[in-house]
């Protein structure tokens, strides 16, 4: 029976899981990946478990857009706490049971907004792209290791998270997971959703950032209207 560890702050989306995925040995453990506590109690609850990991994804996530004059201070600081030093610690307390792993890997969700940083996400944006430089890092620390590491770039996806957002043409979080698999089997380092546009729109970004500045510019208002109230923390 497949064994999968699930944390979540809510309990009762955890009990809801259970009972949606009954052929599935969940071990679900109530935290927040902001409070240290919390990360040590987790990496605490696998290794007690189990003794090892096999895959650790890295998928917490919240956003609070808008202006940075805008944004509270205490959800530009959960922000950073949730999507990037908590993930850094929870690494860290499981690397030496994914180490135990023959086949140990490490899945960091970032997203699109980890390569083209837009206006209104500059927190969000910023925390995304520390995702990618940490996945990097990682890599290459543990060569000697049978450990993938891969970072996810998701687009917009129809999930809770983007309720708030006057976001179309969604990926389904199905499309995501589905894309993801599929690039641990096949040992990508890097898995960018958004087809050969999105890729294209890095490439300018990276080789021509004022031309990424005047794409940007040109659509200030929509960009400004459609994150107005997006906020999912």
């Amino acid at each position: 029976m497949t064994e999968i560890a699930v944390v979540g702050r809510n309990e009762e989306d955890l009990e809801k899981l259970g009972s949606e995925f009954s052929a599935v040995n969940f071990l679900f453990i109530p935290g927040d990946i902001s409070k240290t506590d919390d990360v040590e109690n987790i990496s605490q609850k696998i290794k007690d478990a189990w003794g090892s990991l096999d895959i650790l994804v890295n998928n917490a996530g919240v956003v609070s857009a808008g202006p940075l004059t805008e944004i509270s201070d205490e959800d530009i600081i959960n922000q950073i706490n949730i999507n990037l030093t908590g993930l850094i610690l929870l690494t860290k307390k499981v690397l030496p049971l994914l180490k135990k792993s023959k086949e140990g890997a490490i899945i960091n969700i970032s997203s699109g907004l980890g390569y083209i940083a837009m206006p209104f996400y500059s927190v969000y944006a910023a925390t995304k792209a520390a995702v990618r430089q940490f996945s990097d890092a990682i890599r290459r620390e543990y060569p000697d290791y049978p450990l993938h590491v891969m970072t996810v770039y998701p687009t917009a996806t129809d999930t809770d998270m983007m309720k708030n957002a006057k976001a179309g043409n969604m990926d389904s979080a199905e499309k995501v997971a589905k894309q993801t698999i599929e690039g641990l089997l096949n040992k990508k380092i890097n898995v960018i959703l958004g087809g050969d546009e999105r890729k294209q729109q890095i490439e300018i970004n990276f080789n021509e950032p004022e031309k990424m500045d005047k794409i940007t510019k040109d659509n200030y208002e929509n960009m400004k209207k459609r994150t107005e109230n997006h906020r999912s923390m």
